[in-house]
């Protein structure tokens, strides 16, 4: 009796966990933002690698920590995504294509910058 008490609790456990997870990356996908619009700036500092991008337009769902900014941060500059990030920034600017950016909804990189995570050439 004892054995299918602690099996049927058990299940109960991984189900709830399993929702709670579920739950965390849907709440966490709900507010990172998005923005379409011409790259405006590319900057990137010699003094701590921070690599970042403006965009003209009006983002959406941004992230809390980013609300009162307008730039978007290539959260890990040195990786090859990050690297990825970067060229397709600068070849978004000089070439006068529109970009759009999914952000993470985090400020990893840079406290009131959302993290950039995914960026796509539209035009």
């Amino acid at each position: 009796m004892t054995k299918i008490m602690t099996s049927r609790v058990s299940g109960v456990i991984h189900r709830r966990a399993c929702l709670a997870a579920a739950l965390a990356v849907v709440s966490s996908a709900a507010v990172a933002g998005d923005i379409t619009g011409y790259v405006t700036s590319v900057v990137t500092r010699d003094s701590d690698g921070l690599t970042y991008a403006v965009v003209a337009g009006t983002p959406s769902n941004r992230a809390a920590c980013a609300a009162a900014t307008s730039y978007w941060i290539v959260a890990a500059e040195t990786t090859e995504s990050g690297k990825k990030q970067y060229a397709l920034l600068l070849s978004a600017k000089t070439s006068g294509l529109r970009v759009t950016i999914n952000g993470k909804g985090t400020c990893t990189r840079w406290i009131d910058g959302e993290d950039i995570n995914t960026l796509q050439l539209i035009d």
